[in-house]
């Protein structure tokens, strides 16, 4: 069969000794980023975007996957030892799992978390490798009227699974959207909205407003509200659960694996939402729900099955259709472009050690995040300890060296400044600036789209509702805000992000 051959070309190139470092790089990295309260793979991505100019295209994706998934895992170490996740996705797991480090459990816990995830990874992969080729496959049907629909439906999905106010999700978006708008026509070669600033002949520098946004924006929040990280459990052991302990994990594992999995292609953060349903899920098929918040094994098993499985998952549609599906998969899709690599369908067939070698590089990585999160638990506590006022100089330095070895360019580093502070201020005001990110790197590829399919059908608007493709994408946005107007679902949703 092609997948077996498919594969063999990725475990080829992914077990080169070049991108096998780069791997245990990225999940070193992700493991560390996720330990430590406060950073997070967007902004650790963000920054980290420079470095990857001068390796080849396969290695530095292995790499930002790797501090992706990687991520995962190490928030669940925080939110087990000090009841504070390292990661948003590790945020239902503190409800368990810091309540079992208080019974001395502290072990079985890291030990659930880290075999619920290198399970779910594990599958999410191979879902992965199976369903990723015939949707690329699918998506070279698509004409400029179809991609145009797509990333609408993306976009309002993602405006219904932001949190807070979806009218503020909805400014976020229209707002990327317009900065992408900031640069040369596309189509007459004109310079719009540039201020007649050179600087922003080519749009925004991508890189300066992520670092800005997700970098200097975080660092300015955590320093506002920096919290006492006191660590409750110095010394971890009994890492082996018990044979009682597998077999209540065994059921939560499976099912959060094929919650996070089927959540993680959605817009939105699929990993995040996993979490919480798959928790959700659990507490609701439990015999004795009065347990969860107390030390439920099967609390931290689900929601860290589903948070992995929706990490992996989520590479489905920005690898196939070129579509974020997250804010990371945002980043990973600059990546490519930085890259000289175009997003999307063709993805599969012109690049196929990038695409494959992506692949075969977590089933690596899934395997390497066990051998670091159980053995070197020590290292992981130790490193939770370090103050955040000598963590945050080495950022804002390293953010700076970053941005101005994109194009040697002081404007970029003002630009970068600029971003930190409202992205601090959106975050003030209760705006998510996630939903920024994905409209600004959509907005490019919406117009192109929006004017090659007017142009084709000599202006005429309905192009977009006579394709059957177009239509059916349409129509299903349309219902996701038809739905969100119903007072009932607002209310729910409401709830779901309360809790």
């Amino acid at each position: 069969m092609d997948i077996f051959a498919n594969l063999a070309l990725g475990f080829d190139t992914a077990l080169s000794l070049q991108n096998i470092g780069y791997c245990f790089i990225g999940v070193l990295l992700g493991t560390a980023i996720g330990v430590l309260p406060g950073l997070g793979p967007i902004a650790t991505i963000a920054m980290l975007l420079p470095t990857t100019f001068a390796l080849p295209p396969v290695s530095a994706l292995i790499m930002l996957a790797g501090i992706y998934y990687g991520a995962q895992y190490g928030g669940s170490t925080t939110a087990i030892l000090i009841n504070l996740p390292g990661e948003s996705s590790s945020v239902v797991t503190a409800i368990d799992g810091y309540q079992m480090a208080r019974q001395g459990r502290a072990g079985v816990a890291l030990a659930t978390a880290a075999l619920g995830s290198f399970f779910a990874g594990t599958v999410a992969t191979f879902l992965l490798a199976l369903f990723a080729p015939p949707l690329a496959d699918i998506a070279l049907e698509f004409g400029p009227a179809d991609y145009f629909s797509l990333m609408v439906l993306g976009l309002v999905a993602s405006v219904t699974l932001a949190h807070g106010s979806l009218l503020k999700a909805l400014a976020m978006i229209v707002l990327g959207l317009l900065l992408g708008t900031i640069g040369t026509d596309i189509f007459s070669g004109q310079p719009r909205f540039t201020l007649d600033r050179p600087e922003l002949a080519d749009g925004l520098n991508f890189v300066a407003l992520a670092m800005g946004m997700f970098g200097l924006g975080e660092i300015i929040r955590n320093l506002e509200s920096e919290h006492t990280r006191e660590v409750m459990v110095r010394k971890v052991t009994g890492l082996f659960p018990k044979w009682a302990d597998l077999k209540m994990m065994a059921g939560p594992i499976l099912r959060g694996t094929a919650l996070g999995s089927a959540l993680g292609i959605l817009p939105g953060n699929g990993a995040v939402l996993g979490s919480f349903a798959a928790y959700s899920i659990e507490k609701r098929l439990s015999k004795t729900p009065g347990r969860f918040g107390k030390g439920a094994i099967e609390g931290v098993a689900a929601p860290e099955s589903a948070n992995n499985a929706g990490a992996q998952t989520s590479f489905i549609p920005m690898l196939t259709l070129g579509i974020p599906s997250s804010p990371v998969m945002a980043l990973m899709i600059g990546a490519l472009i930085i890259q000289g690599i175009t997003p999307g369908p063709n993805v599969v067939n012109e690049e196929p050690e990038l695409f494959w070698g992506i692949i075969a590089s977590m089933w690596i990585g899934n395997l390497m995040l066990v051998l670091l999160n159980l053995p070197l638990i020590g290292m992981w506590v130790r490193l939770l300890t370090v103050p955040y006022n000598l963590l945050f100089p080495a950022i804002m330095a390293f953010c700076c060296i970053g941005v101005y070895t994109v194009n040697s360019n002081p404007f970029d580093l003002f630009a970068m400044a600029l971003f930190g502070f409202c992205g601090y201020l959106l975050v003030k005001l209760d705006f998510e600036p996630a939903p920024l990110l994905l409209g600004f790197i959509l907005s490019p590829m919406l117009e192109e789209n929006l004017r090659r399919a007017m142009l084709l059908s000599r202006g005429d608007p309905i192009v977009f509702v006579t394709r059957p493709i177009s239509a059916g994408l349409l129509a299903a946005a349309a219902l996701l805000l038809l739905l969100l107007v119903s007072p009932k679902l607002r209310a729910k949703r409401e709830e779901a992000f309360n809790e």
